[in-house]
C-alpha cells in the first residue's frame, strides 16, 4: 500500500529519542509522504530541520495555529507572510483555524487571523489545512467552530475568494461535512474514527471516498489499539482499515483513493 499521512507533527520533541525508528516504521507500512503543519514561529526551526533530514518524505506547511493567537499575533502573521513570499517549500497554509475549547480570550483575533490566512493561501495559490474545535458545551452556533468557519467561507466566497483544502481531524457532524464537501474541501480522517461511538464513523459513511484524506496528527490521537499512547505515522494503517470496514472495500482501495486525493490537493508527486 501507498499511504500519505496528511498531518504529522514528527518534528516535535516527543520524537527526539527515536525519530529515525519512527520514520522507518512508517516507511515499512507504506507511508510515502508525511505532511508537517507548523504552529507558530517557535516550531519553525524544528520543522525545517526535520524537512532537511528527510526532504523526500517530509513536506512543510506554514501557518499560525489558533491556540497560538495571542497579543503578539501581528508579528506571527508577518512571519507567515514573509515565509510564503520568500520560500517555495511550503505545500499549504496550515494549520490554521478556530479553537474555542480551552481559552476564548482571543476568539475575535482568531477569526481575523483565519480570514487573513485564507486570503494569503489564495494569493500564493496554496491549499489550507483547517483546525476546528468547538466549545466544550456549545449552546449557539457561535460556539460551534465548524459553523463559524462555514459561515466565514460563505462570506469569503461572495467576495470572490476560492478556497481549497482539508478539515484536519474532522470533528463536525454529517450535515456540516456534506456542506464542506460541496465547497470542495476534503475531510481529514484520523485515529478518532476507530473509537467506539465516534461520530466520525457516520461522517465517513456519508462522505464520498473522493473527498477523504487520512492523517495521524502524531503524536496525538492514536487509534485503537494504541489509544492512550504516543501516535506515529505507522499507525495510520489502523485508520485505513477502519475506513475500509465502514465503506465495505479493501484497505488497498482506501489507501489508493486517499493517496490520489492527497496528491491532487497538495500537488504532490
Amino acid at each position: 500500500m501507498e499511504i500519505i499521512d496528511t498531518h504529522s507533527h514528527i518534528y516535535l520533541e516527543e520524537f527526539d529519542a527515536d525519530r529515525q525508528e519512527v520514520v522507518s516504521r512508517a516507511k515499512a507500512v507504506g507511508v510515502t509522504h508525511m505532511l508537517m503543519p507548523s504552529v507558530d514561529m517557535s516550531s519553525s526551526e524544528r520543522l525545517n530541520k526535520t524537512l532537511a533530514d528527510w526532504p523526500n518524505l517530509c513536506f512543510a506547511m506554514i501557518g499560525l495555529h489558533p491556540t497560538s493567537v495571542n497579543a503578539n499575533y501581528e508579528a506571527e502573521m508577518k512571519y507567515v507572510e514573509s515565509e510564503l513570499e520568500r520560500k517555495s517549500q511550503y505545500i499549504a497554509v496550515g494549520e490554521i483555524g478556530l479553537d474555542m475549547y480551552w481559552d476564548r480570550t482571543f476568539e475575535k483575533e482568531q477569526a481575523e487571523v483565519l480570514r487573513r490566512q485564507i486570503l494569503l493561501a489564495q494569493k500564493y495559490e496554496k491549499p489550507i489545512v483547517i483546525h476546528l474545535r468547538s466549545a466544550k458545551e456549545p449552546k449557539t452556533y457561535t460556539d460551534d467552530a465548524n459553523e463559524v468557519f462555514l459561515k466565514l467561507l460563505t462570506e469569503l466566497k461572495t467576495e470572490g475568494c476560492k478556497t481549497q483544502g482539508m478539515l484536519h481531524c474532522y470533528s463536525g457532524n454529517v450535515v456540516q461535512a456534506k456542506r464542506a464537501v460541496e465547497e470542495g474541501l476534503f475531510i481529514g480522517v484520523g485515529g478518532v474514527v476507530t473509537y467506539k461511538r465516534s461520530q466520525l464513523q457516520e461522517v465517513v459513511a456519508a462522505v464520498p471516498m473522493e473527498n477523504i484524506v487520512v492523517e495521524t496528527d502524531a503524536p496525538y490521537l492514536a487509534p485503537i489499539p494504541y489509544r492512550g499512547h504516543r501516535n506515529e505515522s505507522a499507525y495510520i494503517v489502523e485508520v485505513v482499515k477502519k475506513i475500509a470496514e465502514i465503506k465495505g472495500v479493501t484497505a488497498e482501495v482506501v489507501s489508493r483513493i486517499t493517496t490520489e486525493n492527497a496528491k491532487r490537493l497538495f500537488r504532490l508527486k
